[in-house]
């Protein structure tokens, strides 16, 4: 089981990237840090002119890669995700385009790479102290979704951690108490999420729940609270009721734990980077290394 991102780095997947709209300065260093790994090579995708004079003032040499030219940004993302369906690539990354143009070519009936009814942001955390990493849903994606998204969302993060070795994570859906309380939504979810693993409807992992954050990560903090689950402080998978506990959460233990960290949107056929630029370099080449995992996977 991969317990740091600096391993998951190591891990040689001889995969390669298609790129959409690749006249992105960051996303070309991450993509050539990636290359000089030895763990992706990359399809570029955009405007040909843009990308050689970007990589030329970075020092990256364009003959390195392929370079296929396309200046509207709708029709890059269109080709992009379709070397990806038509199995010329194993992982699409988004370049300088906005998020919702390169996710409707991922989803498009077409030529895209439909599959889970709900895609979803899985970002893994390695964080000092712990013996394994972190897998939080849904931070970026799904605003407020009901029990049945949440199902989905589940599955799908545990197809990371399967990808990742953890052959059975330990989900726990957090919310504000570690009670069934009617007037509180999340808690009604989380029991429901529960029944629904026990049924089999969310298989290949264990879901435990409602419990408040410390309950799920720490067993002192469950032996305190009097929690009797033997899974309890033993969480793998944290999922968040909705976007705002989990964007707050991601952006705490990045800017103020300072964890390292990797994401990517999966429930696709194929796992999408979607990188933003306040990520730092390292966030970057970690969520390459993700996707690349994944799609190796084949989960």
């Amino acid at each position: 089981m991969i317990r740091s991102l600096e391993t998951l780095r190591a891990v040689d997947t001889s995969s390669k990237l298609a790129v959409a709209v690749a006249q992105d300065a960051e996303v070309l260093l991450a993509v050539d840090a990636a290359r000089k790994l030895g763990i992706a090579t990359a399809v570029l995708v955009g405007d040909e002119p843009e990308i050689r004079a970007i990589a030329e003032k970075l020092n990256i040499d364009p003959a390195n890669y392929e370079i296929v030219h396309e200046a509207d940004k709708v029709e890059a993302c269109r080709k992009a995700v379709k070397l990806v369906r038509d199995k010329q690539a194993d992982v699409v990354m988004k370049g300088l385009v906005d998020t919702s143009v390169i996710l409707k070519a991922v989803l498009d009936k077409e030529i895209g790479l439909r599959m889970s009814p709900v895609l979803s942001h899985v970002a893994v955390f390695e964080v000092p102290g712990y013996d394994r990493l972190f897998y939080l849903t849904d931070a970026a994606m799904n605003i407020a979704p009901d029990v049945e998204a949440k199902k989905h969302i589940l599955n799908n993060a545990v197809k990371v951690a399967h990808a990742l070795g953890n052959e059975n994570p330990i989900a726990a859906c957090l919310c504000a108490v570690e009670k069934v309380n009617p007037k509180m939504q999340a808690t009604l979810d989380a029991a429901a999420l529960v029944e629904a693993n026990k049924a089999g409807e969310i298989p290949g992992c264990t879901v435990i729940g409602p419990l408040a954050l410390d309950n799920a990560i720490s067993v002192e903090a469950a032996h305190h609270k009097g929690i009797t689950d033997p899974n309890a402080g033993h969480a793998d998978i944290l999922l968040v009721p909705a976007i705002e506990v989990g964007n707050v959460f991601y952006k705490s233990m990045v800017f103020m734990a300072r964890a390292k960290n990797a994401g990517v949107i999966v429930g696709a056929k194929a796992p999408v980077v979607l990188t933003s630029r306040a990520d730092s370099d390292e966030t970057k080449l970690n969520s390459i290394a993700l996707a690349l995992k994944i799609a190796a996977a084949n989960v």
